[in-house]
């Protein structure tokens, strides 16, 4: 639902001075929320409707009801207020104004006829020593207003004393009527035993300087909280903001329009049933003690819903142990912005996460995002993860297997990512088709780890395109696609280390300045004709346009060596994007598309690290035709290992190569990339694909396979020969 828009208003105080003289007031909040994108007003489109109208934020001066507190006494004229001691009880809609102090005390409205109840707070301050200050047990709908250029607060008891059978209130400023909060006063709430501020139908923020510290949930709605306005403080024992409804799929949400919102929270710090949306303002949140603090079986996440987050805009920061947001179905950002520092998934989803817009910026975690289904159509995308930057993976599919379900789409947008594992690792499918990706896969581990890792079909349709690590790719990149080359060094490069892909007469294409070791890169866009020869320089400087991730253009070779060529591959050439639109061309069908195959029946799903100094090889085996093979067991488990074999060319350059041994104790292999591996009973062939066939002189590359064992796991002599 799309929010009202509201009436602009001097801020006015209702002191008791001018209670007899003042008109007709309004105090909500002046500002219009922002409107929301689309994503915002489709998910609240499907949401039940909060309870907000204009009507419930005015009201005459001349009806406000006084009501003095003193300590241990309160006073008022009214016939709607009674009082017990320090008791206040009111019992009919209107508007109530509260000034002083009430020294173990409460207010208690119980009003069971139609119409609003305001309670204006005009510098009054509660505490009670065996419950809650502030209690709404019926009402319509109740409004607190906090008046211009007050402070006001509310303590709760450390232990609640209730009657027999009975376990409510269990906060502070308590309501089981929808409630709102509105004015440009402060508010400062202290749950000491249970939660800050709490509504078991819906709560409105507007305005407002709120600071809550609990010992439990510091702010809890049950059908819905929205914020539309305000400046929020809360330190939580457990969740920051939170919506608990789990019987009604229309409800259970947190919508946040405006205002200013800081949350530091032991558990999550905001927690919907169904969706967390965010649709402008600015949140800054901290969940269990940050990105520096373990993972541990309490959630600490930033944004938690149950069916949907959507960030339309706005800006959202979060720094938890856990993940930064985390959807049990879908994420959707088609605008604002998001910068995520955490522990574990800077964003997760367990079923969609889109990025259509907006900005989103993962600077720590495990794995920067993460969805079965992972799809980038506009934005700016970073991240930074210790394992795969970007993750699709499928519950209850062997990991080594071709996830039915999974897939990554990149088809616009910026997107630059850096990978401890992977870049981009896809257990099913991956299409890049357009936008500007940048990926760094691992510096220091080969194997089956790189760039742009997808154990089905891996398509480069259109975009720009550049990968580098140990390997660039360790998937099998359809030939059928945009122009592509792919290079390997002969030797690790180090950390910024400058490189040029260029024609052969000189003139740059691109230049790549790294940020961490590499040894291959694949680069595919526009400029690239399938079938033409690329020339690699090292050395020199930049251009002075960047793509992000250390890709730039408008440069030149100057001050570069040239260190090799390269053909190009693919089979078509792309569209040149216009006015800064990203343009690709569609996918071409033609042609044999080689996907890595699933593992077979049985294989384990995991991949314990083998003990430092557990490596084993053969030596290489240099063949009369000029190349030799390097057979290395880089990890092995109970009845599983993995494999990597190092092909380098000799004194002359390669255009393809075959590599074969024969296992001696029944081994077997059961899925490989960066090779067309068969087998015909213990004897074992790998040939070259499409993009790593043509090595220089002394040049060399790396495939890598899963393979089987039992008993025992030799290192067996490997042959290679040219073609």
């Amino acid at each position: 639902m799309q929010r009202p828009r509201v009436k602009a208003v001097a801020a006015a105080s209702l002191a008791a001075a001018v209670l007899a003289g003042w008109a007709f007031t309004t105090v909500r909040n002046g500002t219009a929320a922002h409107a929301a994108t689309t994503a915002a007003q489709t998910a609240m489109a499907a949401n039940l409707a909060d309870h907000d109208a204009d009507s419930d934020y005015t009201w005459n001066a001349s009806d406000v009801v006084a009501v003095a507190l003193s300590g241990s006494s309160a006073s008022s004229s009214s016939g709607n207020v009674s009082i017990s001691g320090t008791t206040v009880t009111i019992t009919a809609a209107g508007t109530y104004q509260l000034t002083g102090t009430l020294t173990n005390g409460q207010i208690v409205v119980n009003s069971t006829g139609p119409g609003v109840v305001r309670v204006l707070l005009n510098g009054a301050t509660i505490t009670n020593s065996t419950t809650a200050p502030f209690v709404v047990t019926a009402a319509e709908k109740a409004v607190v207003v906090l008046n211009a250029g007050t402070a006001n607060s509310l303590t709760d008891a450390t232990t609640y004393v209730y009657p027999s059978g009975e376990d409510e209130p269990d906060a502070a400023l308590f309501s089981k009527a929808n409630l709102a909060i509105a004015g440009t006063g402060s508010l400062t709430v202290r749950g000491n035993a249970f939660d800050g501020i709490a509504a078991k139908d819906g709560l409105i923020i507007h305005s407002g300087t709120i600071n809550v510290t609990a010992k439990d949930d510091a702010i809890r709605g049950k059908d819905y909280l929205v914020v539309d306005g305000g400046a929020i403080t809360v330190n939580a024992g457990s969740d920051g903001l939170k919506a608990t409804n789990d019987s009604d799929a229309t409800a259970g949400y947190v919508n946040i329009t405006a205002g200013t919102i800081g949350i530091t929270a032991s558990g999550d710090a905001i927690s919907a049933e169904t969706d967390v949306i965010v649709q402008g303002g600015t949140v800054t949140a901290t969940a269990g003690g940050g990105s520096s603090a373990a993972v541990t079986d309490t959630s600490t996440k930033g944004l938690k819903a149950g069916v949907l987050v959507v960030v339309s805009n706005g800006t959202v920061s979060t720094n938890t142990a856990d993940d930064g947001v985390n959807s049990n179905a879908d994420v959707l950002v088609d605008g604002g912005s998001v910068t995520v520092s955490t522990n574990d998934d800077g964003l997760h989803a367990d079923d969609e996460l889109t990025v259509s817009g907006g900005t989103v910026n993962v600077t720590r975690s495990y794995e920067g995002l993460e969805a079965l289904k992972l799809s980038v159509s506009g934005g700016n995308v970073k991240a930074v993860a210790t394992d795969d930057a970007f993750s699709a993976a499928e519950e209850g599919v062997n990991e080594f297997a071709v996830a039915p379900n999974a897939f990554i789409r990149i088809s616009g947008g910026t997107v630059v990512v850096d990978g401890g594992t992977d870049g981009l690792d896809s257990n099913g499918t991956m299409t890049l088709s357009g936008g500007t990706v940048v990926v760094a896969g691992s510096g220091t581990r080969g194997g089956g780890e790189g760039g742009l890792d997808s154990n089905g079909t891996l398509s480069i349709t259109g975009g720009t395109i550049f990968s580098s690590g140990l390997n660039a790719s360790t998937g099998t990149i359809a030939n059928a696609g945009q122009g592509r080359v792919a290079y390997a060094f002969s030797a690790t490069q180090a950390a910024n280390t400058t490189i040029h892909i260029a024609t052969t007469s000189g003139t740059e294409i691109v230049a790549f300045r790294s940020t961490k070791a590499f040894q291959r890169i694949v680069f595919s866009s526009y400029q690239i004709t399938p079938g033409t020869t690329y020339a690699i320089y090292s050395g020199g400087s930049v251009g002075p346009t960047s793509l992000g991730g250390g890709l730039y253009t408008g440069g030149t070779v100057s001050g570069a060596s040239q260190v090799g060529t390269t053909a190009a591959t693919g089979t078509t050439t792309g569209t040149q994007p216009t006015s800064g639109a990203v343009t690709s061309r569609p996918a071409t069908t033609t042609g044999a598309v080689t996907s890595r195959p699933a593992t077979t029946t049985g294989a384990v799903t995991s991949r314990p690290a083998t003990t430092t100094g557990a490596v084993t090889s053969r030596p290489a085996t240099t063949s009369a035709a000029g190349c030799s093979a390097v057979y290395t067991i880089v990890s092995s488990w109970q009845g599983g290992f993995q494999g990597n074999v190092r092909v380098t060319a000799g004194s002359a350059p390669l255009s393809a190569w075959t590599v074969t041994w024969t296992y001696a104790n029944g081994q077997t292999v059961s899925q490989a990339w960066s090779a067309t591996v068969t087998a015909s009973g213990s004897a074992i062939t790998a040939r070259n694909v499409s993009y790593n066939g043509s090595l220089a002189a002394g040049a060399g590359t790396d495939f890598g396979f899963i393979g089987t064992w039992t008993g025992t796991n030799s290192v067996p002599t490997v042959s290679c020969t040219a073609g």
